[in-house]
């Protein structure tokens, strides 16, 4: 038994080169533009007065969590009291989301009613 082709095969078909076409000058080149991204929406967190929480524990509350010293701490905490409501600290979303939580939990563990929000920066 012989296998072999009764005929050679024949090669593929070659693309014939081709010169790239010359610029008659209406060609239209688009050009890059640097895009611009808006700063992040910066929220505010901001602390409610209460009559139960210790002022105390609210300037200690703002040492920790807003990285203040204790005369800026002390000045917050009297705004929250004559005002109803004081400023903390400006965050991105996240971060201002994370403060709450944690002023929150803390005033939760030591029994206190402090509550804390952010609120959008118009």
């Amino acid at each position: 038994m012989n296998f072999m082709a009764s005929k050679t095969p024949t090669p593929a078909p070659v693309a014939p080169k081709t010169r790239p076409k010359e610029d008659d000058g209406g060609s239209v080149v688009l050009e890059r533009r640097t895009q611009k991204t808006k700063p992040p929406q910066m929220y505010q967190v901001v602390m409610l007065n209460d009559d139960y929480t210790p002022m105390e524990f609210v300037v200690v509350v703002i040492q920790e969590f807003f990285n203040k010293d204790r005369e800026t701490a002390t000045q917050i905490m009297l705004k929250i009291h004559l005002d109803g409501k004081g400023i903390c600290g400006v965050y991105s979303r996240d971060v201002a989301a994370t403060k709450v939580d944690q002023v929150q939990e803390a005033a939760r563990q030591a029994g206190h009613p402090l509550q804390c929000v952010s609120e959008p920066i118009e």
